[in-house]
């Protein structure tokens, strides 16, 4: 199998720093491999992104020198594919839907132990299950539209082996480690997440785990702060029955105050940087490599 990569910006924003360390780095390894390296523009929030900044991605990453193979995938392009995943856990039993907004959530997880802070996972509050807890549509029935969440237990016991475990492999440690989750942790540190909005046919995590195995990705090389998200990411591989990643979580690129950079830190742009007349050798030392 082809040794792939990618990197995958959202074009809400300037590509910064941490940005540039991400994409070097999985361009990088894909190159010393003499395998691909794959740029997708993740899209899905259609009231941030702008062409202006899609443009700019593409024109920063090439002044980088950093060169990706053909063709750019575009999540907006890939409704159907998001879509016909929920049509397939719908009919399987594993979807729910979900009427409650942060604040009902915020409420209801901190109701049973007041003044006690509530369990938070990769996609914040841990969901109390509300809804889950309503009464449910039958499966035979068409998908609704609007909010899913998957029924994480249900889900779980439909794929765990008897050891009741799931592996991923991690090589951002300076060493590999295999990763082991097991069915409690998930079901207390993950919990129900949303798999579609209202406003859109998918979620980040389902769109993430039907492109990388789109695009045959091989090695997902991303911050470390999503590593907790991998959870998530393998249990939806196994799921929909699809091929698992290896993961290599790199350090952050943070402020002298060791706050993680944002797009809104337009000090630190790639673009900023450009204009200032640095030069693409001296992106690569601010970062590291």
């Amino acid at each position: 199998m082809i040794f792939t990569t990618r990197f995958a910006p959202s074009p809400t924003g300037p590509l910064h720093l941490g940005h540039a360390y991400s994409a070097l780095l999985a361009h990088d390894m894909a190159r010393a491999h003499n395998g691909r390296f794959l740029l997708r523009i993740e899209d899905i929030d259609q009231t941030r992104c702008k062409v202006a900044w899609e443009k700019q991605i593409y024109d920063d990453l090439s002044w980088l020198g950093i060169t990706w193979d053909e063709p750019v995938m575009r999540q907006s392009d890939r409704i159907t594919a998001y879509s016909g995943a929920l049509d397939a856990l719908w009919a399987r039993n594993l979807l729910y839907p979900c009427t409650c907004n942060r604040r009902d959530i915020a409420a209801a997880a901190s109701a049973p132990q007041e003044g006690v802070t509530p369990p938070t996972g990769p996609d914040g509050l841990i969901y109390p299950g509300t809804c889950r807890r309503k009464p449910q549509l039958s499966p035979s029935t068409s998908r609704p539209l609007g909010a899913l969440r998957l029924k994480m237990a249900d889900s779980l016991a439909y794929i765990f082996n008897s050891q009741n475990t799931l592996n991923f492999t991690e090589t951002g440690k300076s060493q590999t480690d295999c990763i082991q989750i097991t069915l409690d942790d998930a079901i207390q540190t993950v919990g129900d997440i949303i798999l579609s909005r209202k406003d859109f046919e998918g979620s980040y995590h389902l769109s993430v785990v039907l492109d990388d195995a789109a695009q045959s990705v091989t090695h997902v090389i991303r911050g470390e702060d999503l590593f907790e998200a991998t959870k998530i990411h393998v249990i939806l591989q196994n799921l929909l029955e699809l091929p698992s990643s290896e993961y290599h979580h790199h350090t952050l690129i943070r402020d002298p105050h060791g706050k993680r950079l944002a797009k809104r830190d337009d000090a630190r742009s790639i673009a900023t940087y450009r204009s200032e007349g640095a030069s693409p050798e001296d992106i690569r030392s601010m970062v590291g490599l």
